[in-house]
């Protein structure tokens, strides 16, 4: 405790309280509340299991950079609420941290979490997710633990909806996300999502900044060189930036050092990101052969 204490001190953050918890195999795990110091309405939780060790000098930098991270997250209008590149302004939440061994028999670990979409309108359509990775990859990882995992399991969902494989529903069973080493290089020793040019990081800042920003957020400022961004579109923070100087010169967004904020440019595109929208949600339905439906075709 003492030293989370001061890992989120040292991260802009003040521990608020703690909460006792149990986790997927009722071991017990502990609930960390975490607050800005000027902003006492918006909380970040923060869950370990009761058996984590601190005292380790390969884990505490992690901490402290996931909790860093989260302070500057932390002053979005909506924290928990991200963009894909597919056009999906969606929230995660509800994950059970950490990890836990497959109960199916199969050689992984997994974790469950609940990832809705977020258009201002309280939609309905949600996707409960059971994410995966191999003991294989479980390598690569400090630990199974929610600041080592949450960047690239976040990354790894934006991807496969971006991928159309998963739908997002009314109501429905866990839909899987295999996390593998397909999403990490082994050579340059970093996970990887998707390639991105100037273009497509334009693209991703217009969707972010209107959604977060213009539509959850009446405009308020969203940090826009955020290194989980960054991470999904195999960039980095100052390219971001970069490109969204080149949005503010287009009269898209107004930057406030590394947050930008949406124009009323930008918020008269909504028809465009809209329709966007709607193509992406489409392509995450599952589509069938017409004549197999009819019962033209030998099964």
């Amino acid at each position: 405790m003492e030293m989370l204490g001061k890992a989120a001190s040292d991260a802009g953050l003040l521990v608020i309280g703690t909460d006792s918890a149990l986790d997927f195999n009722q071991r017990p795990t502990t609930r960390f509340r975490l607050g800005l110091p000027d902003d006492s309405q918006r909380e970040l939780l923060l869950e370990l299991s009761e058996s984590f060790d601190f005292d380790k000098p390969d884990l505490l930098p992690a901490i402290t950079t996931h909790l860093r991270e989260s302070a500057k997250r932390l002053r979005n209008p909506r924290p928990d609420a991200y963009v894909t590149v597919a056009g999906l302004p969606i929230s995660f939440g509800q994950f059970g941290w950490p990890f836990h061994r497959s109960t199916s028999g199969a050689d992984t670990y997994i974790v469950h979490g609940l990832v809705k979409l977020e258009t201002g309108k309280n939609s309905p359509l949600h996707a409960k997710v059971s994410a995966s990775m191999t003991v294989t990859f479980a390598e690569i990882v400090p630990a199974a633990e929610q600041p080592y995992a949450e960047t690239f399991i976040y990354n790894a969902i934006r991807r496969t909806l971006d991928y159309g494989q998963l739908e997002m529903l009314k109501s429905g069973n866990r839909q899987p996300v295999p996390v593998t080493t397909r999403f990490y290089s082994r050579w340059q020793k970093k996970f990887m999502f998707l390639d991105s040019d100037d273009a497509a990081r334009l693209d991703f800042l217009a969707i972010k900044a209107y959604w977060l920003s213009g539509v959850l957020g009446n405009s308020a400022p969203v940090w826009i060189a955020d290194p989980r961004d960054a991470q999904y579109l195999n960039t980095t923070p100052e390219e971001l930036l970069r490109a969204a100087t080149e949005l503010q010169k287009q009269g898209m967004v107004q930057l406030h050092d590394d947050y930008a904020s949406a124009t009323p440019a930008l918020l008269k595109r909504g028809v465009e990101f809209e329709a966007q929208l709607m193509k992406a949600l489409d392509f995450t339905k599952p589509s069938f052969n017409p004549e197999m439906r009819g019962g033209h075709t030998n099964m």
